[in-house]
């Protein structure tokens, strides 16, 4: 095992079984890129197994909240597409949007990058993706591992896989335990489909056969499939200092009917108005395409929504312009109300 350090911005990056060379390239093509990702709680200078970071004493009872994440078959279009350098948003992306719906700011991220034998322009591009994550959701990129294992991947297939820290003070943790019926839902609208539902993707393609370069709505069907996961930190912490939130549902694999209940008391459901958001054409694409019952497409697809937000029904209109001011998409898609015996904890009417 071979370990590339870079002084100054504590970003330790490891090397198992690679080529020293190749991988100090790695190292020195990212630099520029990490850097402009470091925090003021990154102790620089470390060079050794493991990073160090400094919890800000902005926090009187500081919570850490963790969560760990791929971007699963995306990455086959990826490597259909030979284009890497989204995929790495996609990474960070799906950490901290998790980490943030308890109300957590993301700290810092570390990557896991592993191949059969290692392209540095790819492998470049993923990390320059990830970094670019970093930025957009305000956390550190501190840390990673590269490592070659041959014949483990095909030439030019690749696996991905990161974790985010991120921090919240214990008073201010987001659970839903304050949902009542009455309260509105408001949805943020995603970028495409984000890094869900690409195994299904795939099968429609295969089906398909469409022309990926052909134009689709204004830019091509590679474009649109993918067009990286939204970052939703800095506008919805923004939120969280102006008004009371009272949950928030990252809208990732099982979609709105199976990630808004896992935010919601067990005595309420979220009765969704499927006509309060308009459904972008790529899943209407895929629905005809791939002949995918509605029910189905709201089980493996966001369908437009890639965050949903609880919070009471006189902070709704405020929370909207708040949200719409921050360049944010955002509509009103429904309502909490008491939940029927036996009934399902989300709808999609």
């Amino acid at each position: 095992m071979t370990q590339s350090a870079i002084p100054g911005e504590a970003l330790s990056y490891r090397s198992a079984g690679v080529d020293i060379d190749a991988g100090d390239a790695l190292v020195e093509a990212i630099k520029p890129f990490a850097k402009r990702t470091m925090r003021p709680e990154v102790l620089a200078g470390i060079g050794g197994f493991g990073a160090l970071f400094e919890i800000s004493r902005k926090y009187k009872e500081p919570v850490l909240v963790s969560g760990t994440d791929g971007v699963g078959t995306k990455l086959k279009l990826a490597f259909r597409l030979n284009r890497h350098d989204t995929v790495g948003i996609d990474l960070v992306a799906m950490s901290v949007n998790d980490i943030l719906v308890q109300g957590a700011e993301p700290l810092f991220f570390l990557d896991y990058f592993a191949c059969g034998k290692l392209d540095v322009a790819a492998a470049t591009d993923v990390v320059k993706g990830i970094a670019r994550g970093c930025e957009l959701a305000g956390c550190a990129l501190i840390g990673g591992e590269t490592a070659e294992m041959p014949s483990m991947y095909p030439d030019g297939e690749y696996d991905l896989a990161g974790f985010a820290v991120g921090a919240v003070e214990k008073s201010a943790i987001i659970d839903g335990k304050s949902i009542i019926p009455g309260d509105a839902v408001i949805g943020l609208a995603s970028s495409g489909a984000h890094s869900n539902g690409y195994s299904l993707v795939r099968k429609i393609l295969e089906r398909a056969q469409p022309d990926l370069n052909a134009d689709f709505h204004g830019r091509s069907l590679a474009d649109v499939l993918i067009e990286p996961t939204r970052i939703y930190v800095k506008p919805l912490l923004a939120l969280i200092a102006a008004l009371p939130v009272k949950g928030m549902a990252h809208i990732t694999g099982g979609g709105l009917v199976e990630n808004v209940p896992r935010v919601l008391p067990e005595t309420v459901t979220a009765e969704l108005q499927k006509s309060a958001w308009p459904r972008p054409p790529l899943f209407d694409w895929l629905q005809r395409e791939g002949n995918v019952a509605e029910a189905e497409m709201h089980r493996v697809f966001n369908c437009g929504i890639g965050m949903a937000i609880v919070v009471a029904a006189e902070h709704a209109d405020a929370a909207l312009k708040f949200l719409q001011e921050a360049g944010e998409t955002v509509y009103r898609i429904g309502a909490i109300r008491a939940r029927q015996a036996g009934e399902a904890q989300t709808l999609v009417v």
